[in-house]
């Protein structure tokens, strides 16, 4: 049994993808699925603020990509949204303030529809989470989970779109977190969509330094109810080990 930690990468079929949107670019992005069995479920990977170092490389998506294929069974579809860098590559445009998003949150989306993964659920953090409330309502589209929701470019009327379809959506909220802690999410999802699900996680940031594993227990818990959480700390099997340069 080998331990598993931050740069543990564990056996799944990974792929480099490109993602076309509407308005004719081409995003960088990666599919990873399990290596011995069809998944049970689909993570589409909303990262964080690309203007402040966001990417689709940004830990908590790495380690999902890293280990879900293989520790939950689950298809894990990242991607740079137009204009963000990362070690995978860069994808074309430039940064839209959450508006020209859309047509990349819709090509992830149509990507993993077309591909026919199963149980599509939009995961964003933080800049993320505004493309999940924003452009991640669609019909192919399960639920969302929103990791550090700052409530900076979605509106009322995004809140409002999930309140009336009911699809599950539970933000993950960090007792310090710099913009939205959960006494004030508490209150401001309860208002908007009462079905809601608002988790505070004791002593983390925004970040989630050092937090990444309860994330992912969390996650794997909503959308892959059958598999025992917490998953594994350790792993009985081939394991390799990322380069932690190609990710600073």
């Amino acid at each position: 049994m080998s331990q598993i930690r931050a740069n543990s990468v564990l056996p799944a079929k990974r792929e480099s993808i490109t993602l076309h949107t509407a308005d004719g670019l081409s995003l960088v992005g990666e599919l990873a699925l399990p290596e011995d069995r069809d998944p049970v479920a689909t993570l589409v990977c909303l990262h964080p603020l690309p203007t402040h170092g966001g990417m689709m490389d940004s830990h908590v998506f790495r380690k999902a990509a890293f280990r879900l294929p293989a520790l939950a069974g689950l298809a894990v579809l990242r991607f740079n949204t137009r204009g963000t860098k990362s070690e995978q590559g860069t994808s074309e445009g430039a940064f839209e303030n959450a508006v020209g998003e859309r047509y990349d949150v819709a090509a992830a989306i149509e990507y993993a529809e077309f591909h026919d993964l199963p149980n599509i659920w939009v995961v964003g953090w933080s800049f993320g989470t505004d493309l999940a409330l924003m452009h991640g309502h669609d019909p192919a589209v399960k639920g969302a989970i929103l990791l550090s929701p700052p409530l900076r470019f979605s509106t009322d009327e995004h809140l409002e779109t999930w309140a009336e379809s009911g699809k599950p959506l539970t933000a993950l909220v960090p007792e310090h977190d710099d913009y939205l802690q959960p006494p004030e999410a508490e209150e401001k999802f309860g208002t908007a969509v009462p079905h809601a699900e608002v988790v505070g996680v004791e002593d983390a940031k925004h970040l989630w330094v050092g937090d990444a594993e309860t994330v992912l227990d969390e996650i794997v818990a909503r959308v892959a109810p059958d598999v025992a959480v917490p998953l594994p700390r350790e792993w009985d099997g081939p394991i390799e080990t990322a380069d932690p340069s190609a990710y600073a």
